[in-house]
């Protein structure tokens, strides 16, 4: 099952983190911008070559250190076609060094739509995969007819999905910490989750259908934990949001597992970071990747020991 496999890999590599594949195209080094313009006319497909190009060599850096990937397709789509291509070319080149794929797309839609969608990025379409992502990001708030394709899908394709509970960002509390007569919103989320997969649960006593919990709200960590103790989380937060190792622990289990915690910028762009940018050039990027990684890795390690 997929979570299990995502489960050994964390457990093989001594790293439970996975790297955001968010790539700006201030991220990019000026050498492949340089390239790719010469190489192509049409300026979007001279920033989805450098932008492949750019993860191909941080995949290549960091893929025996890591156990997952994490794409944010808004990145690519913005590009248009080229930029599409450059989104699935990087989901088979991450999947080509034996690592999960985390298509972080949020999606979430009703019926007939979301049942595309959820074909679309794990499953088949006229007989083969697309997107073909091992885990994608789910929004729920249409209620369980948006999410139950995906669940589908899932099942039928030995995939995860990652269910927004409670997110990182600063707004997150405006709807998701609402009061009801049965708890915050988030929490009612929280236990929906539950519900979905607790049908699908795996030999290390997770689902497949697992939860968004940001770092940047430790205490709601803490007692979703508590709550879905059958539930894996993929925790965003940490580092340029502020989230800390500390507050990261909350979303582990008593064992040191069921949690994975998102890095993005400060892995990929590491090389523009005071503490990396006098030890490396731009044609380094990928070495201060890996410094970065390495150096998040021992410290998740270390607030989950502490």
């Amino acid at each position: 099952m997929i979570t299990d496999r995502l489960i050994e890999l964390i457990k093989l590599k001594k790293n439970p983190t996975v790297v955001g594949l968010d790539p700006k195209l201030e991220f990019i080094p000026n050498y492949l911008l340089n390239e790719a313009k010469q190489k192509h006319e049409d300026i979007y497909c001279a920033a989805a070559d450098a932008i492949f190009k750019f993860n191909c060599c941080l995949i290549d850096k960091l893929h025996d250190i890591i156990p997952a990937v994490k794409p944010q397709i808004a990145f690519y789509e913005q590009y248009g076609a080229p930029g599409i291509e450059a989104y699935i070319n990087t989901l088979r080149y991450v999947k080509s060094k034996g690592l999960i794929t985390i298509g972080d797309v949020k999606r979430g839609d009703i019926a007939s739509t979301a049942e595309a969608y959820a074909d679309a990025h794990l499953g088949f379409v006229l007989g083969a995969p697309v997107f073909d992502s091992d885990f994608a990001t789910i929004n729920p708030y249409l209620g369980f007819d948006s999410v139950s394709p995906f669940i589908n899908a899932c099942k039928k394709y030995d995939k995860g999905i990652f269910v927004l509970v409670k997110t990182s960002n600063p707004g997150a509390g405006d709807l998701q910490d609402i009061n009801t007569d049965e708890g915050k919103v988030y929490e009612i989320v929280g236990r929906k989750v539950c519900e979905w997969g607790a049908d699908s649960i795996g030999k290390n006593g997770y689902s497949r259908v697992c939860a968004v919990a940001g770092a940047t709200y430790p205490h709601q960590i803490k007692k979703l934990r508590n709550e879905m103790p059958s539930t894996f989380f993929l925790v965003p937060g940490y580092g340029a949001q502020g989230g800390t190792s500390a507050d990261v622990k909350q979303a582990f289990d008593a064992k040191g597992s069921g949690a994975l915690i998102n890095n993005s910028r400060g892995i990929i762009a590491a090389y523009l970071l005071p503490q990396y940018k006098k030890k490396y050039n731009e044609k380094e990027f990928a070495d201060a990747a890996r410094e970065a990684a390495v150096a998040m890795r021992d410290d998740i390690a270390d607030g989950i020991n502490a």
